[in-house]
């Protein structure tokens, strides 16, 4: 059996490229019968674009431009793909629709987009793909796929990050709660990108260079019965065990001994390295006591602990105990300033609540470990991106509904971010593509897509605009690099502060406002008149 290998492609676990069949089943019954009536080049433009921001926020974090742009690069139906599909689709399908599937590129298309890493709202494309109807159409389900998880997570990363504070360290401990390889796969990579610090998914190290972190678990403690057991004592050719063994009857503890083993053990193996996780049978009773011990061994030794982990309990109270214990230590002992500083880790089941409440209650935890709530987006599972025809033919396209927020905005458009004096986004506003952008200093009227009294005129101090042109397969591919892992983590930061704090808050925050141009506003609405019929009554 061929050996499965991990694909950087797509932040994937897989057996190599995403395959143009991680698509439904409509993308080609639809392609067919675009196909079918010869309607399949003809020219298009769709938006992929979402709603309503998660987690009960106002903002959105944009994430996986880079599996897109590579996915596009990439298509082609292979061999065995057309086998499969000659079987899956109708039996009076025409075998000529086949030999176009296998002859299909990227390559007609253009796809425009906002850069990875960039804070977005509802109603703006983060990706408009224009080209042929058929291209732009099997590509959907896919794109969809590769941007609603990436955002998602980039999203309550930040959140997460924004819960803790600046201060704070933040690992993704999440490999072994996520949604399958795949998920876990993703989820060390958009954390990172979203502000965390690290990771504990080896693979995630090896294939997108997220700094792995990571020390022992309950396991390791619990398999040291009594420092009998011990295999080896010496450290630096003193017995490491006897020190911490004097340590602890000059402190006067009585602690678990197999407890005290395993963390002289652990400090034999990382003699530098020993963060030691002290809740497994008494936290302040007996894994405290005996990392103390061991820290000051390793002190006398010439080295340094790092650190306790706590992984049960009440985390703000435990560590407000632990810091006032590490505190007196560094008092009661010459030369051990630094033991006051030492590290608390703290884990067990967090989420961005439990942060939030942990810095209410003067919690003395430096670093935290997340994994659950933070790889499975407990808190909201999905984005709901969306991916709508909006033009055909030159032709605007409009999708009505009941629900005026489902209402799209028709046409190819043009985005842009007019920010404030202070560097501060005002307002996003779109444009009918050919229309006149804003410019900087001068006044530009700014309307809500959907209500005519709401309204703003608008003086920029500057104009961003959001779109970028990543793909173009007429000029060769590629035109626009797409940002590294470490550049769409620093896009991030960069621009958390250009959001205004009250849309970034946790309750009750303000909505961000999406206008669109006089122009625009006009010509939607026009449109939608003309797509409703008047009705008749009598």
């Amino acid at each position: 059996m061929a050996k499965r290998k991990a694909s950087a492609l797509t932040g994937s676990f897989a057996p190599g490229p995403l395959s143009p069949l991680c698509t439904d089943m409509y993308q080609l019954t639809m392609c067919y019968g675009y196909w079918k009536a010869g309607r399949h080049n003809e020219h298009a433009v769709f938006d992929l674009f979402f709603r309503k921001n998660p987690f009960k926020g106002e903002f959105t974090v944009f994430g996986g431009l880079s599996d897109i742009i590579e996915f596009i690069e990439a298509f082609r139906f292979t061999e065995s793909d057309i086998e499969f599909l000659r079987g899956a689709m109708p039996a009076h399908t025409d075998p000529a629709f086949f030999a176009w599937l296998a002859s299909v590129d990227m390559a007609p298309l253009k796809v425009y987009a906002v850069a990875e890493g960039t804070i977005v709202f509802p109603s703006i494309p983060v990706v408009r793909v224009v080209g042929p109807l058929a291209l732009g159409q099997l590509v959907e389900t896919t794109l969809l796929n590769l941007a609603n998880f990436a955002s998602l997570m980039t999203t309550n990363a930040v959140r997460f990050r924004h819960a803790a504070g600046p201060g704070k360290t933040l690992l993704e401990f999440g490999l072994r709660r996520a949604q399958g390889p795949n998920g876990g796969m993703s989820a060390s990579r958009y954390s990172y990108m979203g502000g965390f610090d690290g990771t504990s998914n080896m693979l995630a190290g090896k294939l997108y260079g997220v700094p792995v972190k990571g020390t022992h678990a309950h396991a390791y403690v619990q398999s040291y019965r009594s420092l009998d057991e011990l295999a080896s004592r010496e450290l630096d050719g003193r017995d490491l065990a006897a020190l911490a063994c004097g340590f602890r009857e000059k402190l006067g503890f009585t602690t678990n001994d197999g407890e005290l083993a395993a963390f002289v053990a652990y400090s034999l193996a990382f003699p530098d390295g020993l963060i030691a996780l002290i809740d497994t049978y008494d936290t302040l009773k007996s894994g405290l006591p005996n990392f103390i011990c061991v820290a000051l061994a390793l002190h006398e030794l010439g080295r340094r602990a790092l650190g306790v982990r706590i992984d049960s309990g009440d985390l703000a109270y435990l560590s407000r105990e632990i810091r006032a214990r590490f505190v007196a230590v560094a008092a009661q002992f010459d030369g051990i300033a630094y033991f006051a500083e030492l590290t608390i880790v703290a884990s067990n089941d967090i989420n961005e609540a439990v942060l939030h409440a942990l810095k209410e209650q003067g919690h003395e935890i430096d670093a935290f470990g997340i994994g659950t709530h933070l790889v499975t987006c407990q808190a909201q599972p999905a984005l709901g991106m969306v991916y709508k025809l909006v033009e055909i033919e030159g032709n605007p396209r409009i999708k009505l509904s009941n629900d005026v927020a489902k209402v799209t905005i028709p046409g190819e458009k043009q985005p842009y971010r007019l920010m404030g004096a202070g560097g501060v986004a005002l307002l996003d506003l779109m444009v009918r593509a050919g229309e006149a952008p804003p410019v900087p200093g001068e006044r530009v009227l700014c309307r809500h897509p959907y209500d005519d009294k709401k309204r703003a005129f608008v003086t920029p101090a500057a104009v961003v605009s959001l779109h970028r042109l990543y793909w173009d397969g007429a000029a060769g591919g590629r035109v626009e690099p797409v940002q590294t892992l470490e550049e769409s983590r620093a896009a991030v930061q960069a621009g958390l502060p250009c959001i205004r704090e009250d849309t970034l808050r946790e309750v009750n925050p303000t909505p961000y406002k999406v206008a669109v141009s006089d122009q625009l506003f006009n010509w939607l609405h026009e449109l939608w008149n003309k797509e409703v019929p008047i009705p008749e009554l009598s």
